[in-house]
């Protein structure tokens, strides 16, 4: 995806147009924010609930009680790293958009943290991308790392 200067967060769901959104916008969405240190050792700075912010999100969206929830979040970073989520992983799951009150200079626009995750790699940083994904065939698929990501220049260089 490349990386994203302006702080914007790509939003796709299926049933709603990809939107573009932001750290604070999210949290405001999700209607509270708390201390990171609650939810995770040591963690620093402010955060909110992943899962007050998509159901919250959902309903802005015009997605009524009976649509399906996703099965996985897939999770972009600025650095290409990537991971699926499965969705019973992201119980408790935490988003961090803030320290002191003041956007994240390292890490950011947001920083994921799912402390019910099979993985510590399912701490994601700097992510520019959430993408919700319905795939009831492999409800249970983890998978993280960078994308492997080629150019045609590079394919072609001889050794």
């Amino acid at each position: 995806m490349g990386t994203m200067t302006n702080g914007a967060i790509r939003i796709e769901h299926p049933g709603t147009e990809p939107a573009l959104t932001s750290a604070e916008a999210m949290a405001g969405l999700a209607g509270s924010v708390f201390p990171l240190a609650k939810r995770i050792e040591d963690g620093i700075g402010e955060a909110f609930e992943f899962a007050k912010w998509y159901e919250a999100w959902r309903k802005l969206n015009g997605l009524g009680a009976d649509a399906p929830h996703p099965t996985h979040l897939k999770v972009e970073a600025a650095d290409t790293f990537e991971a699926i989520i499965p969705w019973e992983q992201l119980k408790d799951a935490a988003i961090q958009f803030s320290i002191g009150g003041k956007p994240l200079v390292k890490g950011g626009p947001v920083r994921l943290y799912a402390p019910n995750g099979s993985s510590a790699c399912l701490n994601v940083k700097s992510i520019v991308k959430f993408l919700f994904v319905m795939d009831i065939d492999h409800r249970d698929y983890v998978a993280y790392g960078f994308k492997n990501t080629v150019s045609t220049q590079e394919l072609l260089k001889k050794p």
